[in-house]
């Protein structure tokens, strides 16, 4: 449960910016609370709380974006189709920015990939990054995605356009193929959310 020491005001600001709605807080002590992407914001005189499964994307914006960030991300399946799960990690200078990971239910290997990159996507968005270097061990979504290869599984090409869309959000992007071992991360959190 991420403890951040921060202005409540300013926490506020930054996420109605986000379009995170932000409440009334439900007690006395709690000058207000919102939630987002599976998780609680609770603030605090001089703090705001994250409660949740899933804290990263409201602690990013909380934290403030702007800049560039590396984007890592994983998919994986246990059969192909089988049970599925991503995972995915928001890197600045500044360490782990924001990472995530669950369940998705049935999907292909390739399927999860794209899953991945779309969440990945749309918390790096929530935070306000200007540019992303985005690194996934998958070549098959990375040069879909670059538009070197074509996309011919409609699933696929559906997720694709997906992905297309949220990278315009950003001033300047890169997406790349990385070794497993440089995305060893984002293959952790696939792996935990499966075996949880």
């Amino acid at each position: 449960m991420p403890v951040i020491d921060c202005d409540p005001a300013t926490a506020r600001e930054r996420l109605e910016a986000a379009g995170i709605e932000v409440e009334p807080g439900n007690t006395d002590h709690e000058l207000w609370r919102a939630s987002h992407a599976g998780a609680t914001a609770v603030a605090y005189e001089g703090k705001v709380v994250v409660q949740g499964g899933s804290p990263g994307r409201l602690v990013g914006v909380i934290e403030g974006g702007g800049g560039r960030a590396h984007v890592y991300f994983d998919g994986g399946s246990r059969g192909n189709p089988g049970p599925a799960a991503i995972g995915w990690v928001i890197v600045t200078s500044d360490g782990i920015v924001a990472e995530g990971s669950e369940r998705i239910g049935e999907a292909t290997n390739n399927q999860a990939e794209y899953e991945a990159l779309i969440r990945a996507l749309e918390a790096a968005a929530d935070i306000g990054f200007e540019e992303l270097l985005v690194k996934g061990d998958s070549e098959l979504i990375v040069k879909q995605v670059r538009g070197e290869w074509d996309t011919n599984d409609p699933t696929l090409r559906e997720k694709r356009v997906r992905a297309r869309e949220l990278l315009r959000a950003f001033d300047e992007w890169s997406i790349d193929h990385v070794p497993r071992e440089i995305n060893e991360r984002a293959d952790e959190l696939v792996n935990d959310a499966l075996d949880g």
